[in-house]
């Protein structure tokens, strides 16, 4: 996939917890989801804000604001990763009851590439196939 950034929207409450180094690391180092991604691709993160994600509205028009103004990017070029805190049940918690909310967020600000998921955890896979997590979409490590 030819993106020239990528976008993390983590879960502000796992967040607290969570450094986000996993993500990062993954996309970095090309793995799971990230291994379409070319290393001219950009990485950028930040939180949906909190419950109920409402925030990502003013977030993105913020982030299309710098890339019409200091750049050439245009939302086409842009992938949204829902971050694996967001879109699956894990350490942290279940998924997030707001999601739906979130992408429909997402799409109307006019970013048409949306992934869900990044970083999954072996631990976390593991769990899931013993029942002990929701399994709720099928993310490649």
């Amino acid at each position: 996939m030819e993106a020239k950034y990528v976008v993390i929207l983590q879960c502000e409450i796992a967040h607290n917890r969570c450094s986000g180094f996993a993500c990062t690391n993954a996309f970095y180092n090309k793995e799971g989801v990230f291994d379409r991604y070319t290393e001219n691709t950009r990485y950028i993160s930040f939180t949906c804000g909190g419950c109920c994600g409402k925030s990502v509205s003013a977030k993105l028009e913020h982030l299309s604001n710098k890339f019409r103004k200091k750049t050439d990017v245009n939302k086409d070029d842009v992938v949204i990763h829902l971050a694996s805190c967001m879109t699956t049940d894990n350490y942290h918690y279940d998924r997030c009851p707001h999601i739906e909310y979130i992408k429909g967020i997402v799409e109307k600000r006019g970013f048409k590439q949306v992934v869900e998921g990044s970083y999954v955890s072996k631990n976390a896979s593991r769990k899931r196939e013993q029942g002990i997590y929701k399994d709720y979409l099928k993310i490649e490590e």
